[in-house]
């Protein structure tokens, strides 16, 4: 029975130290989902005026012919951005990226398109060492705290490969997109070659007009590069504030699962104590009755 006791002290003490790292975790979770929403905010506008600026190019012009907006018939290659995070207790976070590339992988094949991955993450990185498989590109180190300097190498590598003549015909991104503190959400959006809609909806402002000099296709050599280096670094961003919110809400849970067991164990050893407790009892009473009967034999 004491060593039922012993034992039970020693798990609670044990989960007692994980239940501390599991409530500082969230803790640092929680002050840097704030940060992150804030810097995620600060780059809607860019965002907005950039891709105002390409639209507003595309629609003055009577006909486009750029290399990053013209689809090839038969694309046999797409590069796949997949963006993970660098460090684990974030729940499914990575898990669920990493699932709907496979999913995105398998659509493009059936298609007769190659993917080739290109992996922001250490989590991501290390998923596909571990299986052999070759990776057009891989960043690590900033998934918490990402920059846009991140994402223009980035975007100048996957750019790099689709300019190329033997490199890939379409540029797809696999991220998470935050949605609220309790939701976020597994996204997939190809951003080469840019899809032009014709639209008959009137826009919430109009549009910038231009006049070109030298060209408007000049113009989309500068401005398209910067346009997808504002999808990609979003997409950072995104992804990082639904890091910190899955690792909330993931240490939450094993905080929680933590305060159950200590809970458990604790009435396991109050039982065990009772009951050893109880047997003392039992044992002074019988040697007390033996006593007593030696002491009424004698007489």
């Amino acid at each position: 029975m004491g060593a039922q006791l012993r034992l039970l002290r020693r798990r609670i003490k044990s989960v007692k130290s994980t239940a501390k790292i599991t409530r500082a975790q969230e803790l640092i979770a929680s002050s840097r989902i704030v940060k992150a929403q804030l810097r995620m905010q600060a780059a809607v506008p860019y965002e907005r005026e950039i891709t105002r600026a390409v639209t507003g190019v595309v629609s003055n012009t009577s006909s486009v012919d750029h290399p990053l907006t013209v689809a090839k018939e038969r694309p046999t290659k797409a590069a796949v951005l997949i963006v993970t995070s660098d460090s684990g207790f974030c729940g499914g976070f990575n898990a669920n990226i990493l699932r709907e590339a496979e999913a995105l992988g398998s659509l493009l094949k059936g298609k007769g398109v190659e993917p080739v991955p290109f992996v922001t993450g250490r989590k991501g990185v290390a998923w596909h060492s571990f299986r052999n498989r070759e990776m057009g590109g891989q960043w690590t180190g900033f998934s918490r705290k990402p920059a846009y300097s991140d994402a223009k190498g980035i975007a100048d590598a996957l750019i790099e490969s689709f300019s190329a003549e033997d490199g890939v015909d379409e540029i797809h991104i696999v991220s998470t997109q935050f949605v609220s503190m309790l939701t976020q959400e597994v996204v997939v959006r190809r951003i080469l070659p840019l899809e032009i809609e014709e639209s008959t909806e009137k826009p919430d402002t109009p549009l910038p007009y231009f006049e070109f000099e030298p060209s408007a296709s000049a113009v989309l050599d500068s401005l398209l590069p910067r346009y997808v280096e504002s999808r990609i670094f979003t997409a950072l961003l995104q992804s990082a504030a639904s890091e910190e919110a899955s690792r909330r809400r993931a240490m939450k849970s094993a905080t929680d699962n933590a305060n159950e067991l200590i809970r458990v164990f604790t009435q396991q050893m109050n039982q065990a104590r009772q009951a050893e407790i109880t047997q003392e009892i039992s044992e002074i009473v019988g040697g007390a009755n033996a006593l007593a009967d030696a002491a009424a034999g004698k007489e």
